[in-house]
């Protein structure tokens, strides 16, 4: 227990200085408008290229830095660095391209009272609410305080849209939906990954869809993985996809190499 402690302590001050030392990286995983089969968008994902430990993934670092604060300066920067490149693409390749970014319910607390600097940024970088996609889990939804409903109407203000992360695996109320002015749901790779051979699951995809459709909202399917789930994603009308099959997440220059082949440059 002590040696696990010193080792949390060690982490955390390695994380204070990890921004100064330029330590974090933004990957980017493509999604994929499935009727088009071209990349709309991008998840923004978080790294952090120790220089003792090489590259540690969210779970290891991102709890730690909701407890002790430091997720507000994290967040500050994944937000400026990946708007300033989604802006890039979104003149370079795919004019409505959009990046999505992650956002825990410590670090929307906190972040709360950065919105007018957030819009400030998408200005300077001429990049629209629009192009911006912030992404929550139902869980925030059901613990909701009246700062969280301030800060989403914000964002619907701002023209900045939000998606239901991890859709189908917590326990919010279906008028949570349309309460909050949700844009996207993301159903939860757990139930793609056996629609091919679970008819609960392919019924569950399914009515999922019909359902995020007739509240006018799009559907994104994570952890897509094979051709036969791709199939069966667009034959239930599924608007995006994202997972293995298309890509891992990328550093932004093999990212770019994708826009690349998928607009047509050599």
């Amino acid at each position: 227990m002590q040696e696990a402690a010193l080792a949390r302590r060690q982490l955390t001050n390695d994380m204070r200085g990890a921004l100064v030392e330029q330590q974090y990286r933004i990957y980017y995983q493509p999604i994929i408008h499935l009727p088009s089969n071209r990349i709309a968008k991008a998840e923004a994902l978080i790294r952090w290229q120790h220089p003792a430990h090489g590259l540690i993934y969210p779970d290891a670092f991102i709890p730690i830095a909701e407890e002790t604060g430091i997720i507000s300066d994290i967040g500050e920067w994944v937000y400026r660095t990946a708007t300033q490149q989604a802006a890039h693409w979104r003149t370079g390749y795919f004019k409505d391209f959009q990046i999505s970014i992650n956002k825990s319910p410590a670090q929307l607390q906190q972040n709360g009272n950065r919105l007018v600097a957030w819009c400030k940024q998408l200005q300077k970088t001429e990049l629209p609410g629009e192009g911006v996609v912030v992404e929550i889990t139902e869980g925030m939804l059901m613990e909701a305080s009246d700062d969280i409903k301030s800060i989403l109407l914000a964002y619907r203000d701002a023209g900045i849209q939000v998606a239901l992360d991890d859709f189908g695996t917590g326990y919010s109320s279906l008028s949570y939906l349309s309460r909050f002015d949700i844009d996207y749901i993301k159903i939860d790779q757990s139930f793609i990954r056996n629609m091919a051979t679970s008819k609960d699951d392919m019924d569950l995809c399914e009515a999922i869809v019909a359902m995020a459709h007739k509240l006018g909202l799009k559907v994104v399917a994570e952890g897509v993985e094979t051709e036969e789930q791709k199939a069966l994603l667009i034959k239930i009308g599924c608007d995006f996809a994202q997972g293995f099959l298309f890509s891992k997440p990328l550093p932004p220059e093999e990212f770019e190499e994708l826009l690349k082949k998928m607009s047509g440059e050599t």
